[in-house]
């Protein structure tokens, strides 16, 4: 499926996320991406509820959201700006893979009922590796921030790879 797109769009919808990314429930973490600046940098917007699935086991009686998994919010918003920036898209035939994680802190906790603002920056791009700045925000509080690296991978041209080795 091909995903007709403006380059100067700079809002993601749910739709959109999901034709950029393989990520679903309960692994998709992010509900809107805004404010994209085709490869250079967006926001992603995360509505944290107290139904997600982590909570039933992440400090049961006091739910935050694991660190891990907004950092994992970080790569996804990531990764919808590398595959945004393709002058096709079609579904499921790009992935990008985490490759690195660094300088993770951790400032305050997330709760139930709070909107994650994920503030992701390129920091620069050699090929199909990518490295980002990434910052989560709920208001004005820095919550989370890390630098991470990703790799676009064709899915596709993978694929054909594999089947001439053969």
């Amino acid at each position: 499926m091909t995903d007709a797109k403006a380059k100067s769009s700079t809002t993601i919808d749910i739709q959109g996320i999901m034709n950029r990314i393989p990520h679903r429930y309960p692994m998709l973490l992010i509900d809107r991406v805004i404010d994209v600046v085709t490869g250079e940098s967006a926001t992603g917007v995360k509505n944290v509820t107290v139904n997600e699935p982590f909570f039933q086991g992440h400090f049961p009686g006091h739910p935050i959201m694991p660190g891990v998994l907004i950092v994992e919010a970080m790569a996804q918003t990531s990764a919808v700006l590398v595959v945004d920036m393709l002058d096709e898209i079609e579904e499921g035939r790009h992935m990008v893979y985490f490759m690195t994680i660094d300088e993770a802190r951790f400032r305050r906790p997330v709760f139930p009922g709070d909107t994650l603002h994920i503030k992701v920056k390129k920091d620069r791009q050699r090929g199909n590796v990518w490295k980002f700045r990434g910052e989560a925000y709920v208001g004005s509080d820095k919550v989370a921030e890390a630098m991470y690296s990703a790799m676009l991978i064709d899915t596709k041209r993978e694929s054909m790879l594999g089947q001439d080795k053969q």
